[in-house]
């Protein structure tokens, strides 16, 4: 993105943020607005509303119009398409003004923002918009006196909620197959990054979304989120975000109308490299990518790295030496590698980790403190920590931040405990030239998606999910539609 264009949107002043319930925008007064405050430099950005349970049954209350009286739900799959894809077509063509406001409000580096962000949300709502008129039901093999019909039809009202690292991307994958569908949604972003989220379903009304179909809700999780997981009005929940939440969610969807929870919980993602690997060089480099990258505040980021011991210390300094050509700080820096934590809370919660095992007499390889805090930002040196014992709560909790726990191993049996050793399941690699091994690990380790000599990067075609604690269900795919769609049989004698 050309520089010139970055400073001027980087100096624009943002909207203050709205609800958009019923297909208009619903300010807060200025008792029940927000301070939203950048992770670029700890200053106010703008404000945004407090919403309250009110407006998260309004909400809730539209979306069931919407869904009840059939005006998206009944449209033609074409004519659903139709407006998926100018819909799409209008996030491409404002991706410049959703990157640089995202990172203003969220702190992801400039250079990987625009394609994770406004560019896949993008590219998400094109695929589950062509996928539209491919979901077809089923005859079952019943005989010549009785016909069979199993019927795919919409499941209602989804309420999604939605985290601050990726909220345009992540947004996306709820959003993509909950509307191609045919369903309605209620969604709420996280209190620290709502603005992109506003914007995106500005333009979902812009392209011919009808009113009341996608309706968004600012706020407190404790109060909105929790309003949308008692509704009575909504049929689903979709969440990413922590295991505490996510359980609380869950009591929510029991205590009101059993409504089907999927969740998404993060992980502890082990990345294994065998002294056999490849290219040591090249897993080292992905490694760092791999968790350094957007300060570490990645779902699957490869936060524990297993190591072979015999190529332990050879390995971690080539860890260093790619670290240190990776730029921390401004993420509006076309140059910059790992931008800002996302709020001061995050920030302190990182640098008690390290605190923590540098108490346990861990060695701190690089970083481990606050950086640029001259600029009233949120920015963390990214930091290895060797020496790191399994038990450790640096190798059992997820930071979500830029610090790596690097594990050695002895055997291939030693690198199956310690990766399956924690109670989530999300992701992990394995690097090796050997064939079976691959293959045997694969199907030992305890993650929903194993990556072989690389660390991320899959795209829309595989499902993402977890496993244990991770959670359950599936985002991106076709296997997506699965939380979106009801089975229904249709049963005629002949």
């Amino acid at each position: 993105m050309d520089l010139s264009l970055i400073n001027s949107l980087r100096a624009s002043p943002v909207t203050p943020g709205a609800h958009i319930i019923d297909g208009g925008r619903r300010a807060a007064s200025d008792a029940e607005v927000m301070q939203v405050l950048s992770p670029l430099d700890g200053q106010p950005l703008t404000t945004m509303p407090r919403g309250t349970r009110e407006d998260a049954d309004a909400a809730a209350l539209s979306a069931r119009t919407a869904f009840d009286d059939g005006r998206w739900r009944d449209m033609p799959p074409a004519g659903r398409k139709k407006v998926l894809l100018r819909w799409a077509d209008l996030i491409e063509a404002n991706a410049a003004e959703l990157a640089v406001l995202g990172v203003r409000n969220n702190g992801t580096e400039i250079a990987m923002a625009l394609k994770a962000e406004p560019m896949s949300a993008a590219g998400t709502i094109r695929y589950y918009a062509e996928a539209i008129d491919k979901l077809t039901g089923e005859i079952t093999a019943t005989g010549p006196a009785n016909l069979g019909l199993v019927h795919r039809e919409p499941v209602g009202v989804v309420g999604a909620i939605v985290p601050w690292n990726f909220p345009l991307m992540i947004g996306a994958w709820k959003l993509g197959p909950a509307l191609a569908a045919g369903c309605s949604v209620v969604l709420k972003p996280a209190e620290t990054a709502s603005l992109t989220l506003i914007r995106l379903a500005e333009l979902a009304l812009e392209a011919g979304l009808p009113a009341g179909v996608l309706n968004v809700v600012t706020g407190e999780g404790a109060v909105v989120g929790d309003a949308i997981a008692h509704s009575m009005l909504v049929d689903v929940l979709v969440f990413t975000g922590s295991g505490a939440t996510g359980r609380r969610l869950m009591q929510a969807a029991a205590a009101s109308n059993l409504k089907r929870v999927y969740l998404e919980l993060g992980g502890k993602s082990p990345n294994i490299v065998f002294a056999d690997a490849p290219d040591l060089d090249e897993a080292a480099k992905t490694s760092v990518n791999g968790i350094f990258r957007n300060a570490g505040q990645v779902c699957i980021a490869g936060s524990r790295l297993l190591v072979q011991r015999e190529i332990h210390d050879d390995f971690v300094a080539r860890l260093a030496d790619h670290l240190a050509s990776l730029k921390t700080g401004d993420p509006l820096d076309p140059s910059t590698g790992a931008g800002a934590v996302n709020s001061l809370r995050q920030l302190e919660q990182n640098l008690s980790f390290v605190d923590e095992a540098r108490a346990a007499g861990r060695t701190i390889v690089t970083g481990g403190t606050r950086i640029l805090e001259e600029t009233g930002g949120y920015y963390m040196a990214p930091t290895i920590v060797t020496g790191v014992q399994p038990q450790d709560r640096l190798a059992q909790a997820e930071v979500f931040g830029p610090v790596l726990a690097v594990l050695p191993f002895d055997t291939e049996e030693d690198a199956v405990r310690i990766a399956n050793g924690t109670d989530y399941g999300l992701a992990a690699a394995v690097w090796t030239t050997d064939l079976s091994r691959a293959h045997r690990m694969v199907r030992r380790l305890q993650a929903g998606i194993v990556h072989v000599n690389t660390y991320g990067g899959s795209d829309m075609t595989v499902p993402l999910g977890g496993v244990k604690q991770s959670g359950n269900g599936h985002d991106k795919s076709l296997h997506a539609f699965d939380k979106y769609l009801d089975l229904k049989t249709a049963w005629f004698k002949l």
